[in-house]
C-alpha cells in the first residue's frame, strides 16, 4: 500500500539548460576518459555500504587513510545501529557534500507500536504523515533544537505483524526517521519506536551499487 504526496525528485525528469556552446582549447587539460586512476580518484566518490556498528565518521577517515587522501566526507550521517548507503567523497568531490546531504533519502524501517492499532488506524496516520511534516531534532542531536519542516515524498506500507510495521519512508534530507516513528506513535496514542532501519537511496546513490568495507579491501589489493 503506497502514499504518495509529492513525487520523488529522482523520479524526475530533469532538463539541461545550456547557456553557452564552446570548443574546448586541446592545450588545456585533458579528455576525461583518458585521465589517471590517481586523478579519477581525486573526484571519487566511494557509494558505501555501511554496517551496523561503526560510525560514519570513523568509516570516512578509514576510507581516507586507504586511498592516502587529502580531505574525505560523507554525504549525510547515518548512526552506529543504522546501515545502508553511505556515499564517501574523496579530495575534490567533497566540494559536493552539500548537495548530496541535501538530496533525497529513501529507508528502509521497522516501527514498533506500543499498543494495539487497528489497520484503518494506522493507514490514517501514515496519510496524516506524507507530505510536509514538521519535525523537532532529537535530544541527541548535532543540531539546535528547532521546529524545522521536512517533506515526505511517498511511504509504502509494505508488511505489519501485529506491532511491527514494515515501511519504505522517501523523504527530504534531514529527516529524522527514528522522529517520525515517535511522532506516529504520539498521534495513535500508543506510542512508537524506531526498531530497525536502513537507508537504501542518498541522492543518486542506492544499494543496488554500493560496496562493503571488505570490497574496498580488496579492489586496493589489486
Amino acid at each position: 500500500m503506497i502514499f504518495e504526496a509529492i513525487t520523488p525528485p529522482w523520479e524526475e525528469e530533469h532538463k539541461v539548460l545550456v547557456r553557452l556552446e564552446a570548443e574546448t582549447d586541446p592545450d588545456y587539460g585533458e579528455d576525461p576518459y583518458k585521465r589517471s586512476i590517481e586523478k579519477l580518484l581525486r573526484f571519487g566518490v566511494v557509494n558505501l555500504d555501511k554496517p551496523r556498528g561503526p560510525t560514519s565518521h570513523e568509516l570516512s577517515a578509514k576510507i581516507k587513510s586507504l586511498f592516502k587522501a587529502k580531505r574525505a566526507g560523507h554525504g549525510g550521517t547515518l548512526d552506529p545501529a543504522v546501515s545502508g548507503v553511505l556515499p564517501i567523497l574523496i579530495d575534490d568531490a567533497t566540494k559536493c557534500a552539500g548537495a548530496v546531504m541535501r538530496g533525497g533519502k529513501e529507508y528502509i524501517c521497522v516501527m514498533r507500536l506500543h499498543g494495539d492499532v487497528s489497520d484503518e488506524k494506522l493507514i490514517e496516520a501514515i496519510k496524516l504523515f506524507t507530505g510536509e511534516i514538521y519535525q523537532v531534532p532529537p535530544i541527541r542531536s548535532s543540531v539546535s533544537r528547532t521546529i524545522r519542516t521536512r517533506i515526505i515524498y511517498r511511504t509504502e506500507l509494505i508488511e505489519r505483524d501485529g506491532r511491527d510495521v514494515l515501511l519504505r519512508i522517501s523523504c527530504s534530507g534531514g529527516t529524522y526517521i527514528r522522529k517520525y516513528c515517535h511522532d506516529i506513535g504520539l498521534y495513535l496514542g500508543c506510542g512508537a519506536h524506531m526498531q530497525e532501519l536502513r537507508r537504501i537511496r542518498a541522492g543518486p546513490f542506492t544499494e543496488d551499487d554500493s560496496v562493503t568495507i571488505l570490497d574496498v579491501y580488496d579492489a586496493l589489493k589489486r
